[in-house]
């Protein structure tokens, strides 16, 4: 198993030396090469995808990604700012299909922001399409119109990547609660009405799952309402990045959510919800789970090793019964730890 790790800026080489120790603890046949992308790639070389990291990239199985970005390059011009890096490496590998579960552990009810009785039991997965939508229309531009500025981009969906995703979904769906929620933005724009055609045809592809419709600020609120309703939601790019976000906090901290973004073949980046968090970054503050319960996804989904992907996710567990606790999830009474000590406790629990 060739793994390209890429530990970013930040906080990303802190969690990522977790991940990569816990990983290896499992004995497994794997090679590991190390990429520059990011912030740390600009600083370097100038560019946030340099030519050797791409290589890199394009010839692993899968790659773990730790963080990237930060105020340092705020002001840096657009294809020099480290998140480029990242939009690269999905279009250019074409990971089209964004899993971000949102899963809240019993130890953790209390650090949710909604009462327990609310989020208790909560398991939400949400497929993102990740290589379209205004993200990747036309390129950013601004007009000056009798003095005005304006600004415009292109918001657009093929049908092929609307089945495409939509598929991915179903079939998620299927392994699951056999529910699929879609949502989209119907009533306003002609993109996300094609979307919900689409998604429309599809359904009787599936008969056990059961398919239902929402508009996006329905479910922003819904989400904060009732989010157990929820089993999968499938969604564009732009409704995905935020809800999946809004979903993350449901369950205490978004530093305990993996996410993977895959390609037709199962090829997948794998890589933390959280950001980079330059303001922690080195003072061995930063929850490493996330990036440790990436690995166990890049070893279900590229892998198919789940037998050794749900040893991670249950030393995970028996931690956080044991009461570790980094700072972003810490309640008092608890064990409060450093990175480095919870990477500890993950391998003396697996």
């Amino acid at each position: 198993m060739k793994i390209c790790i890429a530990p970013g800026d930040g906080i990303g080489p802190e969690i990522m030396a977790e991940a990569v120790r816990v990983l290896k603890a499992l004995d497994l046949k794997m090679e590991f090469e190390e990429a520059q992308v990011g912030g740390c790639a600009v600083d370097a070389t100038g560019d946030p995808l340099p030519e050797a990291s791409q290589k890199l990239v394009r010839e692993a199985d899968a790659i773990l990604l730790g963080a990237v970005g930060g105020p340092k390059w705020d002001a840096n011009p657009r294809e020099q700012r480290p998140e480029r890096g990242l939009l690269r490496i999905r279009k250019d590998l074409n990971l089209f299909a964004n899993f971000r579960p949102a899963i809240l552990y019993a130890e953790l009810a209390n650090a949710s922001s909604l009462k327990p009785d609310i989020v208790s039991g909560l398991d939400i997965l949400i497929v993102r399409e990740l290589t379209g939508d205004i993200y990747f229309g036309q390129p950013r531009a601004i007009e000056i119109r009798d003095g005005e500025r304006f600004g415009f981009n292109t918001m657009h969906y093929s049908e092929s990547e609307i089945r495409r995703i939509g598929r991915v979904a179903f079939e998620a769906a299927r392994k699951r609660n056999k529910r699929l929620c879609s949502v989209d933005k119907m009533n306003v724009l002609e993109t996300s009405q094609l979307w919900r055609e689409v998604m429309i045809e599809l359904e009787p592809e599936y008969p056990d799952v059961e398919l239902s419709h929402m508009l996006v600020d329905n479910a922003a609120m819904q989400l904060v309402r009732n989010p157990r309703q929820f089993d999968v939601i499938v969604t564009g790019n732009m409704f995905g990045d935020i809800l999946s976000d809004e979903a993350a906090m449901l369950t205490g901290s978004i530093g305990m959510l993996p996410s993977a973004s895959l390609d037709e073949n199962s090829k997948g980046m794998y890589e933390p919800s959280h950001g980079s968090a330059p303001d922690i970054a080195g003072k061995g503050l930063a929850n490493p789970l996330a990036t440790i319960l990436s690995a166990a996804m890049m070893l279900r989904y590229t892998f198919s090793l789940d037998e050794h992907a749900q040893r991670i996710e249950n030393a995970v567990q028996k931690v956080l019964a044991e009461g570790y606790r980094t700072g972003d999830i810490y309640e008092p009474g608890l064990k409060r730890v450093g990175t480095t000590q919870m990477g500890d406790a993950v391998l003396a629990a697996l």
